[in-house]
């Protein structure tokens, strides 16, 4: 009976041990929190999360739904290169996509080379920027990621206004937004390393593209 026992223990605790280690996996291979860096979350949930406009909308139904729910109207943000980015940059493309990383995050290490060769496929009025969490403090290494990666676009390290509170906002990285030119967000975050984010990125991108009565993307962009 005791040895019975003993070995329900044992399988017990093997099981329990096994689950551990599953979930850990799980995590690691799908994103970060962005408390592992010892950053506090906000009582926000996470990004606003916002849905596409009814394509049978006219122009200023679209427009007026646009105003209410802007994220990044008003900021101005330091670069990687020493320069500075803010919300009129947006105005110079039909969307843009900001993907939020941290140099800690496996997650968002593996899947930058897809975005690196993403960013170099967009057409002319798409643009991608990055936005390193923790790269304040540590430009060499952020450059040394990039480079490895071969990202030649735009990242931003810190900044103030709108820029701050969606970057105190973010719970999980990697974490994708696309804005439009007033930086208003359009559709819902993408949380998590992706599968293959080339597709993800690119329905996210129409999707927004069409809500705003725009041409889509090609699934060979130049």
């Amino acid at each position: 009976m005791k040895n019975r026992t003993w070995i329900i223990t044992i399988l017990g605790m093997w099981i329990i041990t096994i689950l551990g280690i599953i979930l850990s996996c799980s995590f690691l291979l799908n994103g970060c929190s962005k408390e592992q860096n010892g950053s506090q979350p906000s009582d926000e949930q996470n990004v606003p999360q916002v849905s596409d406009v009814p394509q049978n909308e006219d122009k200023d139904s679209v427009q007026e739904a646009n105003d209410e729910r802007g994220i990044l109207q008003s900021f101005e943000a330091k670069t990687l290169d020493g320069g500075m980015f803010t919300n009129e940059d947006f105005a110079e493309k039909d969307v843009t996509i900001i993907n939020f990383w941290a140099t800690f995050c496996g997650p968002c290490l593996a899947e930058m080379p897809d975005i690196a060769e993403f960013e170099k496929s967009l057409p002319d009025n798409v643009q991608l920027i990055t936005v390193c969490l923790d790269g304040e403090g540590d430009t060499e290494g952020v450059e040394s990621i990039l480079n490895d990666a071969g990202y030649e676009g735009i990242t931003l390290l810190s900044g103030d206004g709108d820029f701050e509170q969606v970057c105190g906002e973010i719970l999980y990285i990697p974490t994708t937004i696309i804005v439009d030119q007033n930086g208003n967000m359009l559709g819902d975050a993408i949380v998590g390393g992706q599968v293959d984010l080339e597709e993800t990125y690119r329905t996210a991108i129409n999707n927004a593209l069409l809500s705003m009565g725009k041409a889509e993307i090609g699934d060979e962009t130049n």
